[in-house]
């Protein structure tokens, strides 16, 4: 079946940490182990985090596409500096406060029509993992407790620290400490793994063998991702702007506890811009998803646009481009139908594509394996939709119809972006009523009935159209 096609090309990714693109291998054939940065949930997410989400949907969708099977963590940080502050801000229970976004954040995932990953975990329901890790640093001479009783990872006992941002070590401060979890690039130090509980973190804390506290951030990842996809895993993902210090220090902190290499390739997107500019609220263009839901806006577009620049390179986020995908949106759905509306049911063995669409099937596999190049794969995508409306203006065969139908479903196994056309909606009894009467008054050769009762089913909503098979309603 043309949908289910697979192409012999080698998938290649840019690996931040040996700064190349290298041919993909997993450390197990078969399946990768994909570790996905995930929301820090003291408030709504914005369109620049969906961004990086998005960018990471592409990547499993494809690494699936190519035979792969995926094994996806995406961890929750609720408890750091953010979420404790906001949470007595508010005046709520850290569990209560947190609660709420991570419920706001699986419902814009649906919105977005981003895949389930397979692990969700929460930093909270880990700390018991944190806290033996933090104790094998200790035991093996690379962590210290400071006079407040805090733990801190001492990067000069680890050699390697910088390697993934290409950080000269002697630009370090040794013995300089950095308790915030989130600093600027040029702040070098020793940085937290446990916190000593004070007055700031309130309620929030917990036991440990050297007093009472909480992790610091970096470390919950680290514990969260070996837990689910063991020490050394395949991919780890997120924005450029977690690349130092927090994937940095989870490379530092986990090599040095376990000896073995932590991810094989590191994969950053870049950042989001709006109008050209950084996302700000002072410039009144910061946007969550709900934000732009409410402008009238559908996941399906916001998608779009999210996933048409290249992940790594800067993503410019206009409401020009949202209309832009309005129409290529609109374009798709009026192929759908036209398609749709010729096709027979699946004869025995499928029917074969044609040349035009299997060269824009495979140009859209080449590009998605080449380092995920979303615009060539769309340019691929579009090829084909134009291709499509010209093969149905010279009088395409249902068989033919079929065919590139499953093409598009095949594209769309990455793109994610034609859910809502494929699945026709539920005609109700009176619309169904209406359309059987005005089948009837065009047997009849009753026009003038036939268009009154038009009229009365385009009123409530819906489309009629006659085609050889016999009547097609359609929801406007």
């Amino acid at each position: 079946m043309p949908g289910g096609m697979r192409y012999s090309v080698g998938m290649t990714f840019y690996n931040s940490l040996t700064r190349r693109e290298e041919e993909f291998s997993p450390l197990e054939k078969g399946r990768v182990k994909l570790y996905t940065c995930g929301p820090t949930v003291y408030n709504f997410a914005h369109i620049g985090n969906f961004r990086a989400y998005v960018f990471e949907d592409v990547l499993r969708r494809t690494l699936k596409l190519g035979g792969f099977s995926v094994t996806q963590v995406m961890n929750l940080t609720d408890v750091d500096d953010k979420t404790i502050r906001s949470s007595r801000t508010a005046g709520m229970a850290l569990s209560a406060f947190t609660k709420q976004y991570k419920d706001a954040f699986f419902a814009d995932l649906k919105t977005l029509n981003i895949e389930p990953a397979e692990f969700y975990p929460a930093a909270t329901d880990h700390i018991p993992g944190m806290i033996r890790l933090i104790q094998t640093l200790l035991d093996k001479g690379v962590a210290y407790r400071s006079e407040d009783g805090s733990i801190y990872f001492s990067v000069a006992k680890f050699p390697e620290y910088g390697k993934l941002a290409h950080i000269d070590p002697s630009q370090l401060k040794s013995g300089a400490r950095v308790a915030q979890d989130e600093y600027e690039k040029e702040s070098f130090g020793d940085f937290a793994l446990w916190k000593a509980w004070d007055e700031a973190d309130g309620d929030v804390v917990w036991d440990a063998p050297w007093g009472k506290g909480r992790p610091g951030w970096h470390i919950e990842c680290s514990a969260m991702g070996m837990e689910y996809l063991g020490e050394s895993y395949d991919i780890h993902t997120g924005g450029v702007d977690n690349l130092f210090p927090h994937h940095e220090n989870e490379i530092a902190q986990s090599e040095a506890a376990t000896g073995k290499p932590f991810v094989h390739t590191w994969i950053h997107c870049a950042h989001l811009r709006v109008n050209g500019e950084k996302m700000s609220k002072s410039l009144g263009n910061f946007y969550t998803l709900r934000d732009l839901l409410d402008k009238g806006y559908t996941g399906r577009e916001i998608r779009y646009v999210l996933l048409s620049a290249h992940y790594r390179q800067p993503l410019n986020f206009t409401f020009d481009a949202l209309a832009a995908a309005r129409s290529a949106l609109g374009r798709l759905d009026a192929l759908w139908r036209r398609s749709s509306d010729l096709r027979h049911e699946i004869t025995a063995g499928g029917n074969p594509l044609p040349a035009w669409a299997e060269t824009a099937q495979k140009a859209f596999a080449d590009a998605l394996f080449d380092d995920l190049n979303t615009p060539e794969a769309l340019a691929a995508f579009h090829g084909m939709i134009h291709h499509a409306n010209k093969a149905l203006d010279a009088g395409m065969t249902p068989q033919e119809a079929h065919s590139v139908l499953a093409a598009l479903q095949y594209c769309d196994r990455v793109l994610g972006i034609m859910a809502a056309p494929a699945t026709e909606a539920t005609i109700p009894a009176d619309i169904q009523k209406l359309a059987d009467e005005r089948a009837a008054a065009r047997k009849a050769k009753d026009f003038a009935a036939s268009d009154r009762l038009r009229n009365a089913i385009a009123a409530a909503g819906w489309d009629v159209k006659d085609t050889p098979q016999g009547q097609k309603l359609r929801k406007i």
